[in-house]
């Protein structure tokens, strides 16, 4: 019996991204193209007021609307929800979920992909923390906030991932929809939280080393808030787990 051909959907959220989006989405083209896999990406923007999503129909109009499948919102409605709603639209078997504003480098997408027909993994999380991974352009204190929230987490809930707070990951479909599913984190704590539930169901998770780059256009989307709002999550997810 013929393996299956696999595809690979990236889910691409974006907000106030116009002058990334252009060239996360050359990239994405550009390695899955080289190395010969099946993939399509997703935009789900969410109301943009800078022009995002006209960038985006440009966009679809150059790489056409199997490559470049545009699914606009009409407001931000947060990171969970908008992994919903693009995985609605996904055909492929293979979800990839990563930031637009090149932090995340397409380059190690066929890594992870690599990685998991190696060991069958139902989830590859790309790693800041081990191997010659590593984190670019941040501030000592971000990185500090960044390590300790790790650390913290690797105490209280054993997740197995190195890295639970990083946004760069490989999913089978089916295994994406069931974790969303069982999540009820918004924000910063979400990714954690998916990692969590990973490890609880059982998953099989397989790690990349990544470098990790600050954002070069546009700001940050976290806020002074973030902490509360991690040590918030991570005592509910340590009760609940």
């Amino acid at each position: 019996m013929a393996e299956k051909k696999n595809k690979y959907s990236v889910l691409l959220p974006t907000y106030n991204e116009k002058d990334n989006l252009p060239l996360i989405v050359w990239l994405i083209v550009k390695y899955f193209t080289e190395s010969k896999y099946d993939f399509e990406i997703i935009v789900i923007d969410d109301g943009s007021p800078d022009g995002t999503l006209e960038v985006a129909k440009q966009l679809e109009k150059i790489y056409g609307k199997d490559k470049v499948v545009l699914r606009p919102r009409e407001k931000k409605l947060g990171l969970g929800t908008a992994y919903i709603h693009g995985m609605k639209h996904a055909t492929g078997n293979f979800i990839v979920i990563m930031d637009a504003d090149l932090s995340h480098h397409p380059k190690f997408i066929p890594e992870f992909i690599k990685k998991q027909k190696e060991g069958d993994y139902d989830v590859v999380s790309g790693t800041r923390y081990s191997g010659d991974g590593g984190v670019y352009g941040w501030d000592i204190k971000r990185k500090v906030v960044s390590r300790t929230a790790n650390y913290i987490t690797q105490i209280l809930l054993r997740p197995g991932a190195s890295d639970v707070t990083g946004s760069f990951r490989l999913y089978k479909k089916e295994i994406l929809e069931k974790l969303i599913n069982a999540c009820v984190s918004k924000g910063y704590v979400f990714q954690m939280e998916m990692i969590v539930r990973a490890t609880q169901f059982g998953c099989r998770i397989g790690e990349v080393p990544i470098s990790f780059v600050d954002r070069v256009y546009g700001t940050s989307k976290l806020g002074g808030s973030e902490i509360f709002y991690f040590l918030k999550g991570l005592l509910y997810l340590f009760a609940t787990t």
